[in-house]
């Protein structure tokens, strides 16, 4: 992928008018992945609470969810002071900044970028709104500026094409062209590109132009779910709910 991707204005136009166009096959069978981590994560912006899961289908974004790390007792971070409530926060107080982000499963690299810095985190409503006020001028400084550090895998030579994103500055483990076994380690949680907490985000499509892909439907393999409020279920292949804590059988 391209060091800077700064897609002109016409092509962007263009490309979120075809998004929003899009339509998913119903019927077509999901991609199986593998947890790309371990421990205890709160599963977010899941398609199993609605399709387009992020609100668009843009960048291949329509069946993706997020992954934040949590506690037994559902916290994201050690420390709750003043910040959390008026600023913003050091992105190493939240459990899930440099966990270990695995390959969810056996395939190729072919495409990695690093270089994106991890910024502050925020938690506060009011550091929230003024971030949100800025997405416009994230994306277009580039798509890199958005999905942050990532790494896209192949499943075949044609696809599908998995893409972990918001990953730790300097933590990538792999190269393009590399072969990765599944739960293999490729890097590191960060909070990187449009991140506002230490977070994975997991996305399957149909290219590695994101610009034109489309999101494709997944499902996970073995992994335990917490409802909130529910009982302790094993799930041996399925979407988690959103807001559902979940962690892999293998750990």
């Amino acid at each position: 992928m391209p060091e800077k991707q700064r897609p002109e204005h016409a092509t962007l136009v263009k490309a979120i008018r075809a998004a929003a166009a899009y339509r998913p096959d119903p019927d077509r069978p999901p991609v199986v992945l593998s947890l790309p981590l371990t421990g205890s994560w709160l599963a977010l912006n899941t398609p199993a609470r609605r399709v387009p899961s992020h609100g668009t289908h843009f960048l291949g974004q329509t069946f993706a969810i997020d992954f934040v790390a949590v506690d037994a007792e559902r916290r994201t971070a050690s420390v709750r002071d003043w910040r959390t409530v008026l600023a913003v926060e050091p992105a190493d107080r939240f459990l899930g900044f440099g966990q270990p982000i695995l390959a969810p499963v056996d395939g190729q690299v072919v495409a990695v970028h690093d270089g994106e810095p991890d910024h502050v985190a925020r938690r506060s409503p009011l550091t929230l709104l003024a971030y949100a006020v800025t997405q416009g001028s994230r994306l277009r400084s580039g798509l890199n500026a958005v999905v942050g550090n990532h790494a896209i895998l192949a499943l075949n030579e044609e696809g599908p094409f998995v893409v972990l994103a918001h990953l730790r500055e300097g933590s990538m483990q792999v190269h393009s062209g590399d072969k990765v076994n599944r739960r293999q380690p490729i890097a590191r949680c960060g909070n990187s590109g449009n991140s506002t907490q230490p977070h994975v985000h997991v996305q399957v499509m149909d290219s590695t132009d994101q610009l034109a892909a489309r999101g494709l439907p997944m499902a996970f393999r073995d992994y335990v779910a917490w409802p909130r409020g529910g009982t302790e279920r094993h799930v041996s292949q399925g979407i988690p709910g959103h807001r559902e804590r979940v962690a892999p059988v293998s750990g």
